[in-house]
C-alpha cells in the first residue's frame, strides 16, 4: 500500500475532472470502477476508486482518491492496494507505486 496527500488551492470541480481524465488517460487498463459525492454548505467530499492492471506485478491494481474542499482550500488524499502476490506480506508493490506515481504527476503539473 502506498499513500498521497496534499493540499490544493483551485476549483474543487475542475481538480476533480482533470484528476479523473489523467487518471484514466494514464493506462490502457485503467478504468473508473466507482465513486460517491457529498456536499453540505460549501463543504465537498468526492470518492472515486480506480482499478488498471500492472505489467510489471502481473496482477491489479486499486487506486482510492478522496478530494475534500471548502471553497478553493482543497484536500487530497489517494491511497492504491493490491499489487502483492504474497499471502503473509507484501512484495512486488511496483504496480501501486507506478499508479500513485502518475498521480504525483497531475497534482504537480496544476
Amino acid at each position: 500500500m502506498a499513500k498521497y496527500e496534499c493540499h490544493l488551492t483551485g476549483d474543487f470541480d475542475h481538480v476533480l475532472d482533470y484528476l479523473d481524465t489523467g487518471i484514466l488517460q494514464g493506462s490502457d487498463s485503467a478504468s473508473y470502477e466507482d465513486g460517491s459525492d457529498y456536499a453540505q454548505g460549501d463543504f465537498r467530499c468526492a470518492v472515486r476508486v480506480y482499478e488498471r492492471y500492472s505489467f510489471s506485478g502481473g496482477n491489479r491494481v486499486s487506486l482510492n482518491l478522496t478530494l475534500v474542499g471548502r471553497g478553493e482550500a482543497l484536500f487530497l488524499s489517494a491511497i492504491t492496494s493490491g499489487g502483492s502476490q504474497a499471502m503473509f506480506f507484501k512484495i512486488n508493490t511496483w504496480g501501486e507505486e507506478a499508479f500513485l506515481d502518475r498521480l504525483r504527476e497531475l497534482v504537480e503539473s496544476l
